[in-house]
């Protein structure tokens, strides 16, 4: 099994970001988030999904058939085994596979993987050698775990699909997910004990009703945060006034789009340029832009440099060609020149840094 995955993780970065571009269209979004949508309701009880029997049949005679004891026999059984159990790791291997095409380095890709492998192996091995005793007796709170697992299909088809849905529509599904999860945890429910565990379960409900609660009344004061659903519900002036001064501080990037317009700026510059790799569905693009970028003390760095930003959500050639330039695998991305439009080597930054990180990268970079 840890093979397997290993060479998944060498794949991945060997494949680079335009891999992590194609996976991150609209429509392919939209496709993982109704898979995610049709396997949680198999958790509620809608229909049940089952692997065809021939398939799982055959897989079972072919393991039976091996011979024991032989190296060769156990490695095709940990490889069959890992084919029949990636399903249910199918969320977080795609995402370490996104993250590895977007790093491009192979030696993490496969260190990963094999992370990942161990993680699923060695409890296996250890709940074999237990004979069963550590597997939990099966009850009605295997139903509670079912719907548990169903919601959180839910939230991870909700968060995949986020980044192409329009805020009035995501805080109303994020509302009603959390006071269904409140309904879960016993909200509704009269209750006569009172022991710590009831107290805790009943202060999660709370909690997660009153956030779906915000995110409706969020959306209708105009709200475009999820993470904070109430900040349009602050007062006209303050807000106007709040938003006139984040205008006035924000960091302006002039875009560009091919080789020849980048060659075009550095040319003409005559003083310091960065350079920032961007797209719509990198989140690490997004923390840059909302945490770091905003920070006064980062600004004041950059007010005497040119900045220009490489947009290449659409991966289209002339995307591709700026990445190749700067052998890139793919955003976020960030690259400092001299005045005379050389690059600064080993000043780079790969990845998201915060306020206090990315000033250290720009006093390295000499601004």
């Amino acid at each position: 099994m840890a093979l397997l995955y290993t060479a998944l993780g060498v794949a991945a970065g060997l494949a680079g970001g335009g891999l992590a571009a194609y996976l991150q269209k609209p429509w392919v979004l939209t496709l993982f988030a109704l898979l995610l949508v049709g396997f949680s309701l198999s958790m509620f009880g809608v229909y049940e999904i089952q692997l065809p029997s021939r398939f799982t049949g055959g897989v079972s005679d072919a393991t039976q058939r091996l011979p024991a004891g032989k190296f060769v026999s156990v490695f095709v059984m940990g490889g069959l085994s890992a084919l029949i159990v990636s399903p249910c790791v199918a969320a977080p291997l795609a995402g370490a596979l996104l993250y590895i095409s977007q790093t491009g380095n192979v030696a993490i890709g496969g260190l990963a993987l094999f992370a990942l492998a161990w993680g699923m192996s060695v409890p296996l091995l250890l709940l074999g050698l237990s004979a069963g005793t550590l597997l939990p007796r099966a009850g009605a709170w295997m139903e509670t775990v079912k719907y548990f697992f169903g919601l959180l299909l839910l939230s991870v088809a909700l968060w995949i699909v986020q980044p192409v849905l329009p805020t009035v529509i995501a805080q109303p599904l994020w509302g009603s997910l959390l006071i269904a999860v409140a309904a879960l945890l016993g909200l509704f429910q009269r209750t006569e004990a009172n022991t710590p565990r009831v107290w805790l379960r009943k202060s999660a409900a709370v909690a997660a009703m009153v956030f779906g609660v915000a995110q409706f009344i969020g959306v209708a004061a105009g709200g475009t945060d999820t993470l904070k659903p109430l900040a349009g519900v602050i007062s006209t002036s303050k807000a106007s006034g709040a938003a006139s001064t984040a205008e006035s501080s924000a960091v302006s990037f002039r875009k560009i789009a091919t080789v020849a317009e980048l060659d075009e700026a550095l040319h003409s510059a005559g003083r310091p340029v960065m350079l920032d790799f961007y797209a719509d569905w990198c989140v690490s693009c997004k923390e840059m832009e909302r945490f770091t970028f905003t920070d006064a003390r980062v600004q004041a760095k950059l007010t005497g440099a040119l900045l220009l930003k490489a947009d290449v959500t659409a991966n289209n050639a002339g995307d591709r060609e700026l990445l190749k330039r700067f052998k890139l695998f793919g955003p976020p991305g960030t690259i400092f020149f001299d005045a005379k439009g050389e690059e600064l080597t080993g000043v780079r930054v790969i990845g998201f840094q915060d306020a206090d990180r990315f000033l250290q990268s720009l006093q390295a970079a000499g601004l």
